[in-house]
């Protein structure tokens, strides 16, 4: 069920002081923009149709004017009014789009489904930090478990990783003495975008893989994207009733998402993570997950959110408690209990974009305004640091993962690194913060 679906009704009316009233707007996903504006401004659109899709919430357009956040949406009235939040009740159950303008001197409210409000006599910072205090004991988890380190082979080789680059980096990390902890494999290994029981011809035996990492101490990850379909895969050929919706294009095709209430569909998933973890991986980087929230009719009688939370779950148990799970392009407030970490902003390192650059680092602005989630809902994944000597903005971005990376990891090829590089990857992944909350937030908290 798509909230965007229902029709919106009057939740708040909010004085404020309309040169000093600020609005903290939530995004649904990992990738959605997510940041604090002054209440008379509008924040991000998608300019394109796919980014509603696939950076932004399916099936919940915005207003033409003002904000919407996803489950969460604080008002700050800039006067001596107290910070308003107004957040989902169930948010593995439901999730509601909720909405503020602003007329005159007043901040209007409204959500599509049902909202709770909390009035904090503190600043902005400290409402968020009770909401994520409130969140968490509401839901039944594990304590936080300190992140492990890790490298990753996403951002320098990209979809043309080999067997033999993961074995060079594995073999030069330990020959070097790199503070890490995984070598994890990412896009580029699978045999087709929903077929996650085989390896492509560049990685014959994920078994043989894992051994040869872990024989040089170290631990192996992989990533998949377990709620997303490709059309050219096997699945999408072989199951189209397990199949859910427009999930948006990427990897030169048409994607669909999984239909995670049909049980042939979770036996799949199971299956596929087991077989993994049998194979001798216990940390998941599970990317693209908001394919598993998409609207539209499932086999049972789930909402999107409902359903998300069931493949969550079935992941989890495949994987085992011992496992570490990242969730990734992931609804965030359904995930809530369900994964170890979580990525809090787009990917910052764009390889269309010319590596010397001076554009804007365009995580940082998700990473800052999620910082409060570290230690309450899970340990905030920053992204990985490009710390190679073309990367024009490394130097700033390993300042922001400093800052604000719970889980640290970088992503460049070891030979590549010089003596700065080197040494930014052993003292960041030498000092990862524990599971807990960031004691300095960003400065766009601060009243």
């Amino acid at each position: 069920m798509s909230t965007g679906q229902r029709g919106f009704q009057p939740v708040d009316e909010v004085v404020v002081d309309p040169r000093r009233a600020r609005v903290y707007e939530h995004g649904w996903q990992s990738w959605s923009p997510t940041s604090v504006l002054p209440a008379g401004a509008t924040s991000a659109r998608p300019s394109l149709g796919w980014q509603q899709v696939m950076r932004f919430r399916p099936g919940s357009p915005l207003p033409v004017a003002g904000f919407q956040g996803e489950g969460l949406l604080v008002v700050d009235p800039g006067n001596d009014g107290p910070v308003r939040t107004y957040a989902a009740t169930d948010p593995g159950h439901d999730v509601p789009s909720i909405r503020a303008r602003l007329d005159g001197d007043r901040v209007m409210v409204s959500a599509d489904g049902a909202t709770r409000l909390r009035a904090t006599w503190a600043g902005l910072g400290t409402a968020l930090g009770h909401y994520g205090d409130d969140l968490r004991s509401s839901v039944a988890q594990a304590p936080l478990r300190p992140a492990p380190t890790v490298w990753c082979s996403w951002y320098h080789y990209f979809l043309d990783v080999t067997e033999a680059d993961i074995v060079e980096n594995a073999e030069a990390m330990a020959r070097l003495d790199l503070p890490v902890d995984v070598v994890q494999v990412d896009d580029g290994w699978q045999a087709e975008i929903g077929d996650w029981t085989a390896g492509s011809t560049r990685f014959p035996s994920l078994d043989r893989l894992a051994q040869r990492i872990h024989d040089t101490g170290r631990r192996a990850g992989i990533w998949l994207a377990p709620f997303i379909v490709g059309e050219r895969s096997a699945l999408a050929r072989d199951h189209p009733e397990w199949l859910l919706g427009d999930a948006g294009h990427n990897w030169d095709q048409r994607l669909s998402g999984l239909d995670l209430s049909h049980p042939g569909a979770q036996e799949h998933l199971w299956t596929a993570v087991r077989n993994m973890r049998d194979a001798g991986y216990d940390y998941f980087k599970l990317d693209f997950l908001y394919a598993g929230a998409l609207p539209g009719a499932r086999h049972g009688d789930l909402t999107g959110v409902q359903a998300y939370r069931v493949g969550l779950e079935v992941l989890r148990d495949a994987a085992g408690e011992e496992s570490y799970l990242l969730g990734c392009g992931a609804p965030l407030l359904p995930s809530v209990g369900l994964v170890d970490a979580m990525r809090v902003s787009p990917d910052t390192y764009n390889p269309v974009v010319p590596e010397v650059s001076d554009d804007p680092l365009r995580g940082r602005a998700g990473v800052e305004a999620r910082a409060w989630q570290q230690g309450r809902l899970w340990v905030n994944d920053a992204d990985a640091l490009v710390v190679r000597p073309v990367f024009g903005l490394r130097r700033e971005w390993a300042d922001v993962v400093e800052r604000y990376g719970g889980l640290r990891s970088f992503s460049d090829r070891v030979a590549d690194l010089d003596d700065w590089g080197l040494g930014t990857v052993r003292r960041l992944l030498s000092s990862v913060p524990p599971p807990v909350p960031f004691v300095q937030l960003p400065d766009a908290y601060p009243r």
